[in-house]
Parts: structure tokens; sequence; C-alpha cells
């Protein structure tokens, strides 16, 4: 079987670099399970650890290797390897992410780039960007994270930067694994796969249930867990004609997830109490999802100098949040964030999230059911040549998008008493929200790459154009007859320009640096502009055969931040944007891999980051959202720790291979402020410790013992959407891995 030269190329790049960044006796065939080598498909942003090392921004690859080491199935505590990413947890699992690159706003994901092997994967990236959807991490081969100026090629989320997921791959040869591990509150992980090849046909097949019965506590004993099941499979053909070579790949995957997770948080004084405790009001609270992507890919490499990549593509999300959302008491309605916040001041409220209500009394469950759907076709083609001493490099890309939310809602009334909730009355569908958001878009992008001698250089140029429009019938006209349709309709063009640099001082040390414009889509609401900042950056890179380092800083100039009223984030859910003015974030990145082979049968790795990030606003306003609130200039941006790392220590003798890490973040502020952070607003500083040990029974089967949250710490991670939230509890998992 012949092989395509330009997908064995960058395998051997690949190795080349895990060979040097890595501690090399791990590669020993009686270290770990060797993981199969798979072909490096056309949907990825850079696919090694050695490109993302020799970009003119700053780039992250987490490889397969360091996505099975701990086996998390929460994306947030994957990328804590990356400095530069901000997170906030939720539920405890990272069902739903909330992550920031370089100071974006973190709630829901909804500033970033998101995407699964190159096509966006957030439900409706245009008109509906909050990441209520993200893939299942443990179906991933590797990330891919891009900053700065190396990120100009992907958007519309150019500001902080790009998360690229790749999914399994098509192996070169038959091969396939089990995984299964189980452990503490019923946490389980069960994956199954199988690959191969036959002649110029591939396929791979994956299987994947992850699930929890809950670490948090109900009152009646439910449970507080989930249960996700994911399919994906991909089936390829390879031809040769003449001198080119081509490629022709179909991708389908699906997943369904019933999560037992709510809005509603604790109380200060409960979360001191119990922090793991939940109200019974909460006991109706599901989460149901459905999600479904199509891909078909074309590659054609009509020389070594060329290639032409196409992929067409079909995301489709249903979700029904069914949660509770307002209380009456006595004949008023609140909010479960304004009840929560202040427990005192609405006392008989209080005492309806306990069970405990009078006559009359109810609560008020939203059936949040939305449909998305997001498809397009994106093609991109990359052409080299060399001229004199210089080598040339020219790509041009286009993608047409279009994306829509419908969002068709109601809501449910309930009575409780101690032993549980009763239906009172079932609401209508349609009548809480009953609307239809659209985006259609249109992206291209052209970048240069020229290299000569130690140099090199490279400016871009993206273009950004966006109709974007909302019909919303009204809360009356359940049937969308258009009665009282209101109709309401935006369009942006932009131009985003960017320029990246390197240059090599010699073969251990290289600089880069460049500058960029950043830019995030408005909504349909007329009057509110495109988010915009000019953003710096300039690191340094160090690689030795037994270290390797990267140190940047960067400043994002934001003459316009957008923000966004969400229920996620404390606000009152209706999604109306604002813009914030004029918004200054900086800060300094760093991380390092040292290998350690002071003693050749106890080979060591340690390995490290830092984050240090500072926000200022520029101006002052009012706006309605939940963690924004009244600003003033110099306020501090909320939900963006000042200080944040991470240290792990690795070590191998013969069949056993362990490692301990430790993650830091400092205090964090709930709501914009400035100087010490009040009580009431305060996210405190934590330690969370994990700790793997692996022990290699055979060559193809290994057993694997994790332990998260060593110390059993009781940290807080976030006030929002409602009430106090906690990160899981100590708990282990224990499992075995069956390659073949």
């Amino acid at each position: 079987m012949k092989l395509n030269f330009n997908l064995v190329l960058p395998m051997l790049l690949l190795g080349i670099s895990e060979l040097l960044a890595q501690n090399t006796p791990e590669k020993k065939k009686d270290s770990v399970v060797v993981l199969p080598e798979v072909t490096l498909e056309a949907n990825v942003l850079f696919g090694s650890a050695f490109e993302a090392r020799n970009r003119t921004g700053s780039a992250h690859f987490i490889s397969t290797k360091e996505l099975k080491l701990y086996q998390f199935t929460d994306l947030q505590r994957l990328l804590q390897s990356v400095p530069g990413i901000n997170a906030y947890e939720e539920d405890g699992f990272g069902l739903r992410p909330n992550i920031s690159l370089r100071g974006t706003s973190p709630e829901r994901s909804a500033k970033i780039t998101m995407m699964e092997d190159g096509v966006l994967i957030a439900p409706a990236p245009y008109s509906a960007s909050a990441a209520y959807y993200i893939p299942v991490a443990a179906r991933m081969q590797s990330i891919e994270v891009l900053k700065g100026s190396s990120q100009i090629q992907y958007g519309p989320f150019t500001t902080g930067g790009a998360v690229n997921l790749v999914s399994l791959g098509i192996p070169q040869a038959s091969t396939g694994r089990v995984q299964a591990s189980y452990g503490g509150f019923g946490n389980r992980l069960l994956e199954v796969n199988q690959g191969g090849r036959i002649g110029g046909f591939g396929y791979v097949i994956q299987g994947i249930h992850q699930g929890s019965n809950g670490f948090k506590e109900m009152p009646d004993g439910l449970p507080t867990g989930y249960d996700l099941n994911d399919f994906m499979g991909k089936l390829s053909y390879d031809w040769t004609s003449g001198a080119s070579k081509q490629s022709l790949q179909f991708k389908y995957q699906q997943s369904a997830e019933r999560a037992d997770e709510t809005y509603l948080g604790l109380t200060e004084a409960d979360f001191a109490k119990n922090p793991r405790a939940r109200y019974l009001a909460s006991s109706k609270d599901l989460m149901d999802t459905d999600h479904q992507q199509w891909m078909l890919s074309h590659t054609l490499a009509y020389s070594d100098f060329g290639r032409l990549t196409t992929t067409v593509y079909r995301n489709t999300f249903g979700r029904n949040w069914y949660k509770i959302n307002d209380v009456i008491a006595q004949g008023e309605k609140k909010g479960i964030a304004s009840v929560v916040a202040d427990p005192i001041a609405f006392p008989n409220h209080y005492n309806i999230l306990n069970g405990n209500a009078g006559a009359g009394d109810l609560i008020l469950v939203k059936a949040n059911n939305r449909q998305y759907s997001a498809q397009g076709i994106q093609t991109k083609w990359d052409h080299h040549w060399i001229s004199g001493s210089a080598k040339n490099d020219i790509e041009l890309g286009l993608r047409i998008h279009r994306d829509d939310e419908d969002r068709f809602q109601w809501v449910d009334q309930y009575s409780i008493n101690p032993q549980g909730m009763n239906l009172v009355q079932s609401g209508t569908p349609g009548t809480d929200a009953n609307q239809i958001t659209t985006a259609d878009a249109t992206a291209a992008y052209a970048l240069y790459k020229w290299k000569k001698g130690a140099w090199s250089i490279v400016p871009g140029l993206r273009m950004e154009s966006i109709k974007m429009s909302r019909d919303n019938f009204g809360k009356q006209d359940t049937q969308r007859t258009g009665s009282a349709l209101v109709s309401t309709e935006n369009r942006v063009t932009e131009w985003i320009p960017g320029i990246g640099m390197t240059y090599r001082l010699n073969p251990d040390i290289s600089f880069f640096g460049g500058v960029h414009q950043g830019f995030s889509p408005p909504s349909n609401t007329q009057g509110v502009d495109v988010e915009r900042s000019v953003n710096y950056e300039w690191g340094t890179r160090i690689e030795k055969s037994n270290l390797s380092s990267e140190f940047a800083l960067y400043f994002n100039d934001f003459s316009n931040l957008l923000g966004s009223d969400t229920a996620a984030s404390g606000g009152t859910g209706n999604l109306d944007p604002f813009n914030a003015g004029a918004v200054d974030v900086y800060g300094l990145e760093w991380s390092a891999v040292w290998s350690m082979d002071w003693f050749k049968q106890f080979p060591m790795q340690l390995s490290a980051n830092y984050t240090w990030t500072q926000s200022s606003f520029q101006s002052s306003f009012n706006s309605a959202s939940g963690i924004w609130g009244v600003v003033t200039q110099g306020d501090e941006l909320p939900y963006i720790a000042k200080h944040q790392g991470q240290i792990q220590w690795s070590a191998q003798y013969q069949k056993w291979n362990g490692s301990l890490r430790a993650h830091y973040q400092s205090d964090m502020r709930t709501q914009s402020g400035a100087g010490p952070i009040p009580p009431q607003e305060l996210i405190p500083s934590r330690w969370v410790m994990d700790a793997q040990l692996t022990y290699l029974i055979t060559p193809g089967v290994q057993l694997k013992t994790v332990a998260q949250n060593l110390t059993n710490n009781n940290y807080m991670v976030s006030r929002v959407p409602a009430g106090l939230r906690p990160g899981i509890p100590f708990h282990i998992m224990s499992g075995i891995t069956w390659q073949w």
C-alpha cells in the first residue's frame, strides 16, 4: 500500500518532537500501552507539538498520551496544562464549560472559536455561541490551542484564541482498544474503538459511555449525576490519479446526555454547612440533549507543494433544560438568584426551596427547550514554493455558513412539601419564549508565510460578513402565524488584519511576536456594535534535548467589549447584548517541560505553567448582566483569576508509571470591581491535587488508578448561575485498558 508523502512527513515530525520534548524512556515498549499511530488528517490546525513550537504566535498541543494520563473527561481540567486559559467550573463534571482565553468573557465559552476537527462546534456559533454542547473529551486523540496572531485563520472569534478538538483518527493498521474505569460516586467510563485499513479504504468506529451518580446530595435521595453516550464513525478512501493524491472521508457522530443538573446553587450559610447539598426544589431539574454531526471532507494533494481541502458539514443539537427558575411566595415572584443571594430579605421564598411552602406558594420550572442547527462548506488552498533562499507559502480559505437557534419554551407550576414536588399546572409550549434567531455568514482569509534564514514573517487578512436576524412570534402566537411578529436584523462586514513573526537566534532559542485585530460578532439587535480590539504579543521559546519552555507577554486593547445578559451569568436570560466600551487586558504566560534522566532506571519529568492576568475597564456604565452590574472606570473583569498555575511531576520505574499534579488558582471576583474583593463576591484561592498510578501487565494491557482532589478540598468554584457551587470532592477511579 502506497503512503501519502504529505501525510507521512507531519507524522515523522510529530515523532521527532515527542522524542525531544518528552521523557524518552516512556516510549519504551514495556513502559506504557503504546497508542496506535494514526494518519494525520486535514481537519487539524497544526497537528503536532513540533508545529506548535514553530508558529509565529503562541500555540499548544495536548497529545494523546497527555489526554490519557489522568483519563479526565472534563475539558476544563485537561486545559489546565495550557497557560493563558481561565475557566470556572459549574457542575464538577465539565458538562457545560466556561472557558476564557487571554481575558475574554468565560460565560459558556462563548467568546472563543471552539472547533472539532477544524469545524465550528458550538450549537450555533454566530447566532447563539454559548457552548451548551461540548464534544466528549474522552473521544479525542489530541487538542490544539492557538492564541495571538497565529489564529487569524480561525474565526469568528479572533480576540483570545481558538481551541480545536481532534477526534480519533483512522489508524494505519488494524487496531482497537477497550478502556473501562469505575470509581467514587458511581463515576464510570467505558470506551471501545476499532479501526484499520484495507487497500485504499480506512475506517474507525468508537463508542463511549460515561456517567456518575453525582456527588451532590438531595434531601429525597434522588441522583444528582448524569449519563452520556457517544458514537463516532469514520470511513475514508485514498487514491492516486497521475501525480495527484486524493482522499475522501465521511464522519458521523451522535451523542445523548441526561443530566440531573440545576441552575440553583446554595446560600452562603448553607454552603458553609454542606457544600455538596442541593435544595429539594431542584429535584425535577433535568438537562436532556441530543447532538449529531455529519462531515464529508475531500483532500487533493495535487503535488508535493500544494493541497486543496474541502469540507461540507452539518451539526444539529436539541436540548431541553427543565429547571427551577422562579419562586412565588404569598403572591410575590422572585428569581432564584435573588433568593439565594439574600435569603434574609426573602425568608418565605427561601423556605419554599427547602420544601416548606404555604398555601398557594408555587415553584416555576421553565422548560428551556431549544433546537439548533449549523451547516456550511469550507475550503482551504495551501501552496508553497522556494524562491532563491526563501521559502514561501500562501494559504487561502473560504467558509459559507448558516446557523440558527429556535426557542420554544414554557413554564410549569409546582407545589412543594417535605415529601417532594407536585405538578399543579402544565404550561403551553411557546408561551415563555417563542423566537428563531438566524445567522448567515461568509468568512474568507488570506495568509502568506515567508521564511528566510532565521526569520519567518506571516501577514494575514480575514473577512467576516454576517447577517443576523431574529423573528420573535410572541408568547401569545404559539402556532407561529405571524400575527404579532417582531423582526430585527443586523448586518456587519469586518476586515481583520494581523501579522506575526519569528526569529531563531540559534538552534535552542527563538523569539516570536505579532499584532492582530480582535473581533466578535454582534447580535441581531440594531445599534449593538461588534467587539473590537487590537491585540499584541511577544514571546520566546527555548528548545533543548531535555528542556522545552515558552514565555509570552500579551496586551489586548479593547475599543468595545461586548456583553450579553445571560441566565448562566446570573442575569435575566433575555440575551440582550450591550456595548461595554474600552477595556485593557494584559498578562504573562509561561510553561516548561524538563526531562530528568539522572537515573536511567528511574526517569522523571517535571512540567509547570503559570498565568498572570490583569484587566481594567476604561469607562463607567450600568449593565443588566449579573456578573458585571454597575461598572466604574478602573474595575477588573469578573471571573478572571489574576494568578493561576500548575506543576506536575512524573516518574517511571520498570512497569510502573506515576504522576502527581497540583493546580493553583488565586482569589477571583464574581462582580466587576477594584481593590479588596468583598466576601459576598469572592471565590477563594485554592490548590487542587490529582495523582495517577499505572501498571503494565503485558505490552497491551495496563491497570490505572486515578485520584482527584487528593486533599478533599471543599472549594468553591462559582456563584453563578444562582448561588454558590462546589468543586468535585476526593474520589478514586480504577480501570483497565486492553489494546490490540
